[in-house]
């Protein structure tokens, strides 16, 4: 088969790109992409906008306030008077409504002609009700409101689109607009309604951990691997379910190890009801082929050469992306460096926090643009290795390999009793255990970073794993280990 390196890229549809603008010249001699001045530039710029769109939005998300068009590459509309027997010229991008409001006379039939500007499938909703189906990217549609006798809202049912700012004000002359965004990303949920954890609830007795024991690379040099996004129901904490977003039915994604200079084909299918997509960061792709959204139904296949090694996030990338991230959608990838040292257990530990919705619910994007995190947890949930504690026995070396998926909170990666004799982060050793070297008391992340520590738990007893930024101790970011026979808890 053909590798990543002289692959061309394959269209099923227009690529949806995540960062508009970015260019490449054809292949140059050695078969690898090759980017160009003119077209690194004329992206970088295009991908400064985009940021400053994103930053636009979640500041007004983050405040409560309603985004203007403006903030989002489309610009501001005054609340236009619809003429009687007209459509309404409706444009739904990436994420704006064009335009943000309208005004009709009581009573008036209103029709609106819709065209999706946007990268993504968007619809328009009015108060709540059915959406009429979603309208593909470049597509337009025809949305019959009926008689609008109230002032009101219209919005994109996508999860998080409206949270983000896709609403238009429907205002009925001399009334109030009524339905406005409440702060919740589920589409008006007060946030009252958000599920709670009880820090001393305890899981049911067919509860099961995410196993944490990391598996050697697979053998061969190229790893074809199938994955399956959807959102499902899933318990993160004792009692409290939330509707998660995920890779493979599992939260954190599937692990995925492989050696240096390896070819990981990766074909995502999307099983959900909305769009997904996958971006790995120890790839070097195109992010407008590799990592576009896709449709429910719809299969990419990601292809990428494993060129640097260390653990590596991956998510999906649809926006908006903190809401796809902040319901479950990362996971982790291993490139193991060449002089890996052999050691007796290898775990792997993903922290990441939880917005709660209401039970069964998804997230609350607002929450997570303001950082209002519920939980803070290894691999997806509350105090799981305080409920399944790892065993080990005294004297036996230990890898823990840890990320930091956030999507927004740091880490300070620390178990207590011991001292870290090796240190690696972010593809560099920052400490190797040797005669006369020093140790280290905690392994530093911020999110989407990572490493692995090295230690051995030299006496019998119980040592407490948390992250060191004790806040979130209590919050769930807590585990044990136990050497050799139990012994008592500690209160730390």
């Amino acid at each position: 088969m053909s590798t990543v390196l002289d692959r061309p890229p394959v269209h099923d549809e227009p690529p949806s790109p995540p960062f508009p603008g970015f260019g490449h010249d054809d292949n140059d001699d050695d078969g690898r992409r090759r980017w160009s001045v003119a077209a690194a530039i004329g992206g970088f710029g295009a991908f400064v906008a985009l940021v400053l769109a994103v930053i636009l939005i979640a500041a007004s998300v983050g405040t409560g306030d309603k985004v203007a068009s403006d903030t989002a590459a489309a610009p501001g509309d005054a609340a236009a008077t619809v003429p009687a027997g007209q459509p309404v010229e409706v444009e739904l991008g990436d994420l704006y409504i064009k335009p943000a409001s309208i005004t009709v006379a009581k009573g008036q039939h209103v029709t609106l002609h819709v065209t999706n500007k946007g990268a993504m499938q968007h619809d328009i909703v009015l108060d709540g009700q059915t959406s009429k189906g979603l309208v593909d990217p470049g597509k337009s549609a025809t949305v019959d409101l009926g008689m609008i006798d109230k002032s009101t809202v219209a919005y994109c049912t996508v999860p998080g689109h409206r949270a983000a700012g896709m609403e238009m004000k429907i205002n009925v002359a001399g009334t109030a607009a009524t339905g406005a965004t409440t702060g919740s990303a589920t589409g008006g949920v007060a946030a009252s309604n958000d599920a709670k954890i009880d820090p001393n609830a305890t899981p049911t007795a067919n509860w099961k951990a995410f196993d944490p024991n990391l598996q050697p690379a697979a053998g061969g040099v190229v790893h074809n691997l199938q994955f399956a996004a959807k959102e499902t129901v899933h318990e993160i904490a004792p009692g409290v379910k939330q509707q998660v977003w995920t890779f493979n039915d599992q939260v954190p994604g599937p692990i995925i190890r492989v050696k240096l200079g390896d070819i990981v084909n990766l074909t995502l299918t999307n099983e959900g009801t909305m769009g997904h997509s996958i971006d790995f960061h120890a790839s070097e792709v195109a992010p407008n082929v590799e990592m576009r959204t896709i449709k429910p139904g719809e299969s990419l296949t990601y292809q990428f050469k494993a060129e640097h090694t260390g653990i590596w996030m991956y998510h999906c990338g649809t926006a908006p992306a903190l809401h796809h991230i902040g319901n479950g959608m990362f996971g982790a990838l291993i490139v193991d460096p060449p002089d890996l040292a052999p050691v007796d257990h290898e775990y792997v530990f993903v922290q990441s926090e939880w917005y709660l919705g209401p039970q069964g619910q998804p997230g609350d994007l607002t929450k997570m643009t303001n950082e209002q995190f519920d939980a803070v947890t290894f691999n997806g949930y509350y105090n799981q290795y305080k409920f399944s504690p790892i065993h080990v026995n005294p004297g036996e070396k230990v890898r823990a390999w840890v990320l930091d998926a956030g999507p927004s909170e740091n880490s300070s990666f620390h178990i207590v009793g011991t001292v870290f004799d090796t240190v690696y982060k972010e593809g560099a050793y920052l400490l190797k255990g040797g005669p006369g070297a020093g140790g280290a008391q905690a392994l530093d992340l911020q999110p989407a970073q990572g490493g692995f520590v090295e230690f051995t738990l030299d006496r019998p007893g119980t040592y407490t794993m948390v992250t060191h930024k004790f806040a979130n101790v209590g919050k769930g970011a807590l585990g044990t280990f136990i050497a050799g026979d139990a012994g008592v808890p500690m209160n730390h």
